[in-house]
Formats: C-alpha cells, sequence, structure tokens
C-alpha cells in the first residue's frame, strides 16, 4: 500500500476494454468528471452521469457522444447535498450490478459566508465527504453484485497540507474557504483508504481506490463545447504554467486508471507522476498523515453519527 507500483506500462489514450461494465461518475457533467467519463466511455463501458442539473447532464452526454462514436452514456438525477434523494437515486440506475463508483463531484467555495446543507452540514464537507459517505452505503448492494467491483475516491493535491480537525469537521470555529474545502477533501481520501480496509476485514470482493488529478487548470483544458470552452487568449496566458500543472482531461487520467487498471489494488493512492502535480499516472506513497489509521477510524464514526447509515452496513 505504501510502495509506489511497478506496474507495465499504462497508454492513457488507448484505455483496456471494459465492454460489458457498468460504471457510475458523480459530477460527471463538468471537469475533470466529465473528461473521466469521456475516457471510460471510450472503453466500452456503460457510463452513468451522476449530475444535480438535467440540462449539463444532456450538454455533457452530448459532448461524450461527439467525441466517442457509439459511447453508451446516460445520466441520473443525484445531488449529495441531500441524503432523502440518495435512495431514489440509486434505484434510478436501473441496473443490477456496478462495477465502479467515481466519487468525483464536489462543491469548492471561493469566499464566505459559511453555507450549510439542508440536513445543517458544512456544505463543502457535507457534500463532498458526507454525500459520498452515504451514496456508498446505498450503492454496495450493487458493487457487491459484481465481480470485483472499485470505489474510486477522488481526493485533491489540496489536502496534502491539510489536517482534520475531529474536533471541529463542520468548521462551525474555524472556517476558511480554501481550508476547509482542502479539510473536506483530505476527509474523503481517508474515507477512501478506511473503506477499503474495512472491506477486506469482511472479505468482501469490492476494492476502494484514492486518485487525485494533481494541477487541474481549466485553461490548460482542451475544449468540449457547450460543457467547457477554452479561448486562445486563456490558452496563451497559461502556457508557463504547463511546466508545473496540467489541464483537466490530464487530470482524469489517474481516475481511469483506478478503474480500468487490472494492476491497482485497493488502498492505493494514485496521482500524476512528476511532483504528484502533472504527467502520466503512478500509484504513490501514501502521506504520511493519510497513513493514520487512528484518525480515519475516529472520522468514519463521526460520519456514521451525522449520516445515520454505515458504508459497509446493510441499506435501510
Amino acid at each position: 500500500m505504501s510502495h509506489p507500483s511497478s506496474a507495465p506500462r499504462w497508454d492513457v489514450r488507448r484505455p483496456p476494454s471494459a465492454e460489458g461494465s457498468v460504471f457510475l461518475v458523480t459530477g460527471g457533467n463538468a471537469g475533470i468528471g466529465c473528461f473521466v467519463a469521456e475516457q471510460l466511455a471510450a472503453s466500452g463501458a456503460t457510463v452513468v452521469l451522476g449530475s444535480r442539473s438535467a440540462a449539463r447532464a444532456e450538454a455533457a452526454l452530448g459532448s461524450i457522444r461527439s467525441r466517442v462514436p457509439g459511447a453508451r452514456v446516460r445520466a441520473v438525477p443525484l445531488d449529495l447535498a441531500d441524503p432523502s434523494s440518495l435512495g431514489p437515486s440509486v434505484d434510478a440506475l436501473g441496473v443490477d450490478r456496478l462495477d465502479a463508483v467515481v466519487h468525483n463531484a464536489g462543491v469548492a467555495l471561493d469566499d464566505p459566508p459559511r453555507q450549510e446543507t439542508r440536513d445543517g452540514h458544512e456544505l463543502m464537507f457535507g457534500t463532498n465527504h458526507l454525500g459520498h459517505f452515504a451514496l456508498t452505503h446505498w450503492l454496495m448492494p450493487l458493487l457487491s453484485a459484481a465481480p470485483a467491483a472499485r470505489v474510486v475516491t477522488v481526493g485533491s493535491f489540496a489536502a496534502k497540507t491539510e489536517r482534520l480537525d475531529l474536533a471541529d469537521l463542520q468548521s462551525r470555529h474555524d472556517y476558511r474557504p480554501k481550508r476547509t474545502y482542502g479539510r473536506s477533501k483530505l476527509a474523503q481520501m481517508y474515507f477512501g483508504l478506511e473503506l477499503d480496509r474495512r472491506l477486506r476485514a469482511l472479505g468482501s470482493t469490492v476494492t476502494s481506490v484514492v486518485a487525485h488529478p494533481g494541477g487541474a487548470l481549466d485553461s490548460l483544458t482542451p475544449s468540449r463545447p457547450p460543457v467547457h470552452v477554452r479561448t486562445t487568449a486563456a490558452r496563451l496566458r497559461s502556457a508557463p504554467a504547463a511546466l508545473f500543472v496540467q489541464g483537466k482531461h490530464a487530470g482524469a487520467w489517474p481516475v481511469v486508471r483506478a478503474v480500468l487498471d487490472p494492476a491497482v489494488r485497493g488502498g492505493q493512492v494514485w496521482g500524476p507522476r512528476f511532483f504528484g502535480l502533472r504527467g502520466q499516472p503512478r500509484q504513490e506513497t501514501v502521506w504520511p498523515h493519510l497513513a493514520d489509521p487512528s484518525v480515519a477510524a475516529a472520522l468514519w464514526e463521526a460520519s456514521c453519527a451525522l449520516t445515520g447509515v454505515d458504508p459497509v452496513g446493510a441499506p435501510g
């Protein structure tokens, strides 16, 4: 779990066939999620986009179909900030098994004031972490019905310098948007690793992997109209940054590999090759603070209390 992989060379532009597989990508209607969905669709899998907005989902589906002839893609409504909607959203998938879910959707706020979900959770923590935590609970029967399903949780390089405050998970006492966002992504990454430990203890066939996109900028991202349009001016302004970071199409590469590569194992962290910021996907050494199972276990118990569900327990 803590040593870089020596897996065979991976071609990001020619993923292996996943014909017959079914994948769910939360937030697949925009950003990195849309590129993850596009690249997974190119593998021949059926890809379902989970999205709050039907209009944005339709735009993303049109973009993917224009790039991937014959793509098997569709969408379901999904609002991670509304726990009561998650069961019906999973029912709307209309499948008897799920081969992978990509926990990608997220909220990132730049400015105060602090906002809350309808259940009273801080919006970024409640959506990015608690929403996916609860969604996994509802998806587990479908994941368990697949031969070897994967839960791929998309973290963030921004989480590398953050530490969780277990006494203030909701940022009630210390709300700074960028810090709160980074901590919400760190919570997701702890969840992904702890989920795998608990699945292994149960002897489950489901595995859990963490991936992050590194530094991914809109200005370095190729156009996917109408989902994303990059101007020539933006491309020129961002050219120097390409030495250090990348576009969202490349940010999707570690996530896609975490889903498709048969050499990937549960409990691993995948990110870009160069300083964790850009380049081909590779297995990373687990960050020291992420390797602390006591923090992960405490977060798990707190998340169970806040959501009222346990991802490895039976759906209620």
